[in-house]
């Protein structure tokens, strides 16, 4: 053979077994294969990211591996778990695969754009991640109604439903106050139990209702009502609206304003009466009742009065009928007007006689 045949042929020889080589061995770097579905996922503030992470080995040869989480902004924080067992270092059979857990959790004070992560597996594996934070984050209490503004007449409760949200990383108790204007009334509840404070959880969620009661006396308009829910480090402040449509108020009465007379035993006494309607709203089926001593008969004409306009008045006389055998004395009779709206007493005082302790002088 030829000198220029015998270099022609190791040329191809030794070809041949590099290219057999570069086929023949794989790498660790090239055997394992690190994988997760999603490697990029968007949440809000204060919230956490789950990932299965699945480490397959296509080599020839066991894997082993340390393992780290990297890149994590401030106050970010991991764990990588099997199980219960967190994990620091992983060994895979050839052609095997193995999983683990990781868990991110993402503060609330963190600002609104993409994260880069990177989990790493010894020197030559490296996944990135990206988590997207999809709101500008922060450190509060939320405290919110979908209906801050009612309305309603001066006898209504107005009933608010509320929640209240710890966007913080702590458990918070929070202290529960109003401001109501003199005469008013606020109540707060929680599971339909009136409490003064409420505890809720990290990125946790109390419902709350807020009874608020008028006094009798309160004027038409509109009236804001500030609540708070405290904490030590946080403060959630709503401010509701009352607004006050109309007032319904009744005054029963005489003419005069006497509400006192004398009767003998067996007669009947006529009482001229004035129902007012004092308030801002329109009075319907204002109901005349009585409340007598027994065997006493009380009666009214009208019993009723079908409609009473804001400031008007209408009059009722009532027949009071004394018993026949009442001993001479005071005797007092309840008197009412009343409507679904509103209310009126007037308690009436009549001294009784017979024919033999006529007074020299009645009362009138």
């Amino acid at each position: 053979m030829s000198p220029l045949k015998k270099m022609t042929a190791l040329f191809f020889i030794l070809s041949s077994g590099i290219v057999s080589y570069g086929h023949g061995a794989v790498s660790e770097k090239d055997s394992l294969l690190l994988y997760t579905p999603f490697t990029k996922i968007s949440v809000p503030p204060g919230e956490s990211v789950d990932y299965t992470l699945d480490f397959i080995n296509h080599g020839d040869n066991l894997v082993t591996l340390d393992l780290a989480v990297t890149n994590l902004a401030r106050n970010w924080s991991y764990t990588l778990k099997s199980g219960a067992w967190n994990v620091k270092q992983i060994s895979v059979l050839p052609g095997e695969k193995k999983s683990l857990q990781l868990h991110v959790e993402i503060p609330y004070q963190v600002n609104k754009g993409n994260y880069r992560i990177y989990v790493v597996a010894g020197a030559g594996h490296t996944l990135p991640l990206t988590i997207n934070i999809s709101e500008q984050g922060t450190y509060k209490t939320e405290f919110t109604t979908r209906q801050a503004n009612m309305e309603g007449h001066s006898g209504s409760a107005f009933t608010y439903n509320a929640d209240i949200r710890n966007r913080t990383g702590e458990k918070q108790t929070y202290a529960l106050q109003g401001e109501v204007p003199r005469g008013w009334t606020i109540t707060f509840r929680a599971n339909g139990k009136q409490v003064t404070s409420v505890e809720a959880e990290p990125n946790g969620t109390v419902s709350v209702t807020i009874e608020i009661k008028p006094s009798d006396q309160v004027e038409e308009g509109n009236y804001s009502i500030p609540v708070r829910a405290l904490a030590g480090s946080t403060t959630g402040d709503l401010t509701l609206e009352a607004v006050i449509s109309g007032t319904y108020k009744l005054e029963l009465t005489t003419p005069s304003g006497l509400l006192s007379s004398n009767i003998v035993a067996g007669d009947e006494k006529k009482i001229d009466l004035i129902v007012k309607n004092s308030g801002s709203s329109v009075l319907n089926s204002v109901k005349l009742s009585s409340s007598a001593p027994v065997n006493w008969e009380v009666t009214f004409e009208p019993k009723e009065i079908e409609t009473l306009l804001a400031g008007k008045e209408a009059s009722v006389t009532a027949t009071i009928r004394a018993d026949k055998k009442a001993i001479p004395g005071d005797y007092v009779t309840s008197l009412e007007a009343r409507t679904p709206e509103a209310s009126s007493k007037a308690s009436f005082r009549t001294v009784s006689y017979t024919h033999l302790t006529l007074p020299t002088k009645r009362i009138v």
